[in-house]
């Protein structure tokens, strides 16, 4: 490759990277390192200083990537027996899945995550790769094992049962995040899950405020909602479902006003706004008018494994693209989710870029 373009692929790694850094790694002089940049603001492949790349600041995802194991029951589920059942295998990991659904709709789109030098490993990062996913920032981390997920569902694809070894994003430390700083400022938008350590999204939180990044944060379990920090500054938005809500306002969400209390406890402590799903009965949302409620589509359920991570990746696309409407960007979280469902995967193979970039009264979106 040529040295314009060597030194162009660095900067696109890192936008913040010096020109002495950049003249250490190519084996060059300062002089020829600054001819170099001056070509490539000429060429419009580079934006003046800071080396902003022209409609390429991605989505940067960060957290969980693991191999996700699928034991469907061919019959009704009886405990404390062996059922007949068909495994599957897929890649998973809620910021993983999230990113995957991002680059397949066209956004440029980041991995931040944690994987073994194992052969799952390498798969995870094979498919990111081919899917279009910038894996340059991901850790790998020596004598670790890759994430797991095992997930038992029943005859009708409900998930009854899931067991997750996430013992490797403990490796993803404030420290290790301090030395991907220049990726993170370089980002339009952050989407973090909660697989992270609680020390670490706070850090996120803190840099996001400092910085001006707009943060999204998913929850992933109710067992992991503690690692979601009290002091919320900085984050644009939260996600979340009912029991995951419960468990952070230690109280039960046994009614709409329960809910909307619950949301406004959140935004109390920094959030600006908060989706919270509830399955078939769609979503709640905070406005400035209050908290707004969309209903689900009637879908067939082929499979709910991944249909959480396609709303939220629907809602971070829209964030993405400029919407500031909740409303809009739910029901294409909504739409998108259905196709999830309806499908064996866990990304939707249909995922296409301009899928999500139509009108609100399409066919895809849900109308009222």
């Amino acid at each position: 490759m040529p040295k314009k373009d060597q030194l162009y692929e660095l900067i696109r790694a890192n936008p913040f990277i010096s020109q002495q850094d950049l003249a250490a790694r190519l084996g060059l002089s300062r002089s020829a390192v600054a001819n170099y940049i001056a070509t490539l603001v000429r060429e419009r492949r580079i934006l003046g200083r800071a080396y902003v790349l022209p409609d390429h600041r991605p989505v940067v995802c960060i957290g969980a990537s693991n191999l996700d194991r699928k034991l469907r029951s061919l019959g009704p589920l009886a405990l404390g027996t062996s059922n007949p059942a068909r495994q599957t295998e897929s890649f998973g990991g809620v910021a993983r899945n999230i990113a995957e659904n991002l680059a397949r709709l066209g956004a440029p789109t980041s991995l931040i995550t944690a994987v073994g030098p194992d052969a799952s490993g390498r798969a995870l990062l094979a498919h990111a790769d081919e899917a279009g996913i910038d894996t340059r920032s991901v850790l790998l981390v020596d004598g670790a094992a890759s994430g797991t997920y095992t997930a038992v569902l029943d005859e009708d694809g409900e998930m009854r049962v899931a067991l997750a070894d996430m013992a490797i994003n403990d490796a993803l430390t404030p420290a290790f995040f301090a030395s991907r700083a220049p990726q993170r400022a370089g980002a339009a938008l952050i989407v973090a899950d909660l697989n992270l350590p609680q020390d670490a999204v706070a850090g996120l939180l803190g840099d996001a405020l400092a910085g001006g990044v707009p943060m999204v944060v998913v929850a992933v379990s109710e067992p992991k909602i503690n690692r979601l920090p009290r002091d919320l500054r900085g984050l644009r938005l939260l996600i979340l479902n009912l029991g995951e809500l419960a468990e952070r306002a230690g109280r039960a969400m046994d009614s709409e006003a329960a809910i909307s209390r619950a949301c406004l406890d959140l935004q109390a402590d920094g959030a600006q706004d908060v989706i919270v799903t509830r399955g078939a009965q769609g979503v709640m949302f905070t406005t400035p008018d209050g908290l707004r409620s969309l209903a689900a589509p009637a879908v067939d359920v082929v499979d709910v494994t991944g249909a959480g991570d396609a709303f939220a990746a629907a809602v971070c696309w829209s964030l993405y693209s400029g919407a500031t409407s909740l409303d809009l960007a739910c029901r294409r979280g909504l739409a998108l989710s259905a196709m999830t469902i309806g499908c064996a995967q866990t990304v939707c193979p249909q995922l296409a870029p301009g899928l999500l970039d139509q009108p609100a009264d399409s066919q895809l979106l849900i109308t009222d």
